[in-house]
């Protein structure tokens, strides 16, 4: 290895840990700019270049195109650290790619959540059906991100005070309330747990059939079987588990338009509660649902005009 080639890498190894001295995990995203480093020196080539750039980023076949542009985005943050100290380097422009297209949510309807509930009971195994019990009936009525709720330990879990201490994004932790039904429902799987493994050998909250923490992949597997003992097996992009996050946060906004909430004000509540950065972030479900538009707007037209738009009175709103 040259010694240009040398710097290169020692530099992408300088650009992860500034990253991870920031609070980010960087995991993937160092394992891609490694790939990358090593790229560069079997070409010889001794900074970055939007060529070079370009072509391992969209090498990986078959992919995604949201993978190539994953990739494109690692190497597009290391090349702007680079640049601080090689001049020569160059800085991939976005729009390199074409952009991401955004697949609509799945909505489930409460009678398909209901379904969902009770073919988790079906499964054979009971830690199995209780598990997957206590976790759709958890996402559905908290917004909680699967991989968010598989994380979880039994300390996060405050049954008394209903309170769940979840950690996000970035490692960043927030209070997400239980109600008191759902609450009581998170005791008792609690205790057929404990009936199961009298001594489980991790703190995992929710356990496999083997009395470990889930894994995610098993998770969603499991959940693709759900889906068609629940009859749910629409035409297009088969629906997730992560969609509950979508359909909560839905049904959460069409129930506020409906009562009169004021929705507005109530966002960063929503947002906190997601673990969303902003309610900027949250106003995305306003495009989710046509319902939830159609909501939106007439509300927006009765602002405007002072004409309810909503099929709801000012009395009945109050």
């Amino acid at each position: 290895m040259s010694p240009a080639v040398s710097v290169l890498h020692e530099r992408a190894e300088q650009y992860v840990a500034m990253r991870r001295s920031l609070g980010y995990k960087f995991s993937s995203q160092a394992r891609m700019l490694a790939g990358f480093a090593d790229y560069l020196a079997a070409r010889g080539d001794t900074t970055v270049t939007v060529t070079a750039a370009l072509a391992w980023a969209t090498a990986p076949d078959p992919a995604s195109a949201a993978y190539h542009r994953q990739r494109l985005s690692v190497v597009r943050g290391f090349a702007r650290h680079l640049a601080a100290f090689d001049p020569s380097c160059q800085v991939p422009p976005g729009g390199l790619l074409p952009p991401a297209e955004v697949p609509a949510p799945y909505l489930y309807s409460p009678q398909e959540i209901s379904a969902l509930i009770h073919a988790a009971g079906t499964l054979a195994i009971p830690i199995q059906a209780a598990t997957y019990h206590a976790l759709i009936c958890l996402l559905a009525v908290t917004g909680m991100r699967v991989g968010e709720a598989l994380a979880l330990d039994v300390a996060d879990v405050d049954l008394d005070a209903g309170v769940i201490t979840v950690t996000g994004k970035y490692d960043h932790t927030r209070l997400v309330p239980l109600h008191p039904t759902t609450a009581a429902m998170l005791r008792d799987y609690r205790q057929r747990c404990g009936q199961l493994f009298p001594g489980p050998a991790t703190p995992s909250f929710f356990l496999s059939a083997a009395g470990t923490r889930p894994f995610r992949s098993a998770v969603e597997a499991t959940f693709s079987r759900l889906l068609v003992r629940a009859g749910i097996t629409p035409r297009h992009r088969p629906p997730r588990i992560h969609d509950l996050r979508h359909s909560f946060a839905v049904a959460t906004l069409i129930d506020w338009y409906r009562t009169g909430a004021d929705v507005a004000a109530m966002m960063p509540l929503l947002s906190r509660i997601l673990g969303h950065a902003g309610p900027q972030s949250t106003f995305y479900y306003l495009h989710a649902a046509p319902e939830l538009l159609a909501l939106a707007a007439a509300r927006l037209h009765e602002h405007n005009t002072g004409i309810a738009g909503t099929g709801i009175s000012r009395q009945e709103a109050s």
